[in-house]
């Protein structure tokens, strides 16, 4: 296999904006990443493109817009992880040589989707889902678990979107750029007891893009090209098998392929973006990725190790809690935020002296399963 390489990334605001349709979302990103990369369209070779709630053909419609047509163009659907699985696609493909230059694009227009203003549905066969189970229950669950099995307090949840606002203030692109305290946090309005709504990610619309090509390729363009160590794809085990709710098979397996394909230790990595939907989910990755030790993910929190300073800052643009969630394009902005932090470029939140990043998001509910997917990309400068 070829050595992957980063070279040029591009993300719209993220926010509420119904008068800007998916397509102008979308061809936003990628023109900013292809200038960023300072590649002619005409150059990229193959693409894929994740979104969910929006058009047939999404891909072509984007890339045609920004004078790329006449390519291999892949559309993706992997629920929240589908950005993620986008980047993958093009680091397969160029990887084992299917072409040099290739584009990977999330784009998600929630305020004008089918679902907007509502909740997403479950499926008609999901028992569980119907009799109420949606998502922030699940999650209200997973907090119970975490706070009867690892001492979690309410005031330990509120501090991991207290931190998310704090970055996010930092990130011109975020929904949100407030800082928020533990008390408002708390105050807000209840949405799954113990989550309150500061503890929600919000719908967001959005979209995110990177060019990718072999190393070969990308020293023509550039003397300090990002090198995508190593990608993982893994989907949800039977729920059955995860009785405590507080970790995920899927998301250790990710992790530990991740890990031995880029040959690094969790010890190595000095920075990390995670699925953070909601702030308790957070807590459960730091164990799940071995950024601390099984049992010891409240005492790694509170220690301020996952903070702007601390020894392995998590989600410093802000996270889905700050940033939104524009469900197929928060995967490919998640890479784009690691690969800024490694450039050295991301400003006021950037990480000091980060050489390693990991990017890693979880997707989907399906009935019976933990989860749909988990990817991880390691990234190095």
């Amino acid at each position: 296999m070829r050595e992957v390489a980063i070279i040029g990334i591009g993300q719209t605001r993220f926010g509420k904006m119904p008068e800007r349709g998916f397509r102008e979302l979308g061809q936003e990103a990628i023109r900013l990443a292809l200038a960023d990369a300072g590649i002619d369209p005409r150059k990229v070779q193959g693409g894929a493109c994740s979104r969910l709630y929006i058009d047939i053909a999404t891909g072509q419609a984007l890339f045609s817009g920004t004078g790329i047509a006449g390519i291999e163009v892949t559309n993706v659907e992997n629920a929240c992880a589908g950005g993620s699985t986008a980047v993958r696609t093009v680091w397969k493909d160029i990887a084992h040589g299917e072409y040099d230059i290739g584009v990977a694009v999330g784009v998600e227009s929630m305020t004008t989707s089918p679902i907007a203003g509502k909740m997403i549905p479950p499926a008609s066969d999901d028992i569980e889902g119907q009799l109420g189970n949606a998502v922030p229950v699940t999650f209200a669950l997973i907090a119970r678990r975490l706070m009867e099995m690892r001492g979690a307090t309410a005031e330990d949840f509120a501090q991991v979107s207290v931190k998310a606002h704090q970055a996010g203030a930092l990130n011109p692109k975020a929904q949100y750029r407030k800082e928020v305290t533990i008390e408002e946090v708390l105050a807000s309005r209840m949405i799954a007891d113990p989550i309150t709504l500061l503890q929600c990610c919000p719908n967001t619309d959005g979209a995110a893009a990177l060019v990718m090509c072999s190393m070969d390729v990308a020293r023509r363009f550039t003397a300090n090209p990002i090198r995508v160590l190593s990608s993982s794809l893994v989907s949800g085990g039977f729920s059955v098998n995860q009785p405590d709710l507080i970790s995920y098979q899927c998301g250790r397996e990710a992790a530990r392929r991740a890990y031995e394909g880029a040959g690094v230790d969790p010890a190595d990595i000095g920075v990390v973006e995670v699925h953070d939907a909601f702030a308790p989910e957070e807590i459960v990755h730091y164990e799940d990725l071995g950024l601390c030790a099984p049992g010891e993910c409240i005492e790694f929190l509170r220690s301020g190790a996952t903070a702007l300073g601390g020894r392995v800052p998590v989600n410093p643009s802000g996270g889905l809690l700050s940033l939104g969630h524009p469900l197929s394009a928060s995967g490919v902005r998640n890479v784009c935020e690691i690969v800024q932090q490694l450039r050295g470029d991301a400003g006021p939140r950037q990480v000091e002296g980060a050489k390693l990043g990991l990017a890693q998001m979880l997707g989907g509910a399906v009935s019976g399963l933990e989860a749909g997917a988990c990817c991880i990309h390691i990234l190095a400068r």
